[in-house]
């Protein structure tokens, strides 16, 4: 099993800096005022692996695909803690003669396979589900 090392440092007030293992930079704050909330990119996290997965099999399938969207909404307990409890990923895929039936098993296949995001949530009993749409261009 692979290790990564990550780091988050207070700045001031609300606001931390990541550091990814990767090296990359994320401001991260829980006002929003200087980054994406902890929770917001948890779901960013879940839309870019799931969209990545998407991507990927499609190209794979031969699908001439020029561009790929994943529109969420996600509803949190109103309790503490307010994890996510449900979370919709719209996909809307665009390009030349794409098949919906290419697309269905894309999507089939991140959530049930690949995304290793997708698949944590889902365990954790959030209830993932899926859609999409298909626009020639």
């Amino acid at each position: 099993m692979a290790e990564l090392k990550a780091s988050v440092t207070w700045q001031e007030d609300k606001a931390f800096m990541g550091v990814a293992p990767s090296g990359h930079n994320v401001q991260i704050d829980a006002d929003k005022e200087k980054g994406a909330s902890p929770m917001e990119l948890i779901l960013l996290g879940l839309g870019g692996c799931a969209s990545y997965d998407v991507v990927a099999i499609l190209q794979k399938s031969r699908q001439a695909v020029t561009d790929v969207r994943c529109e969420m909404t996600a509803q949190r307990a109103e309790t503490v803690p307010a994890v996510y409890t449900d979370i919709h990923m719209h996909f809307v895929v665009t390009g030349s003669d794409i098949a919906d039936k290419q697309v269905e098993r894309a999507i089939r296949l991140s959530a049930e396979k690949y995304c290793s995001a997708s698949r944590m949530l889902v365990e954790g009993g959030v209830n993932v589900t899926h859609d999409f749409e298909v626009i020639a261009g």
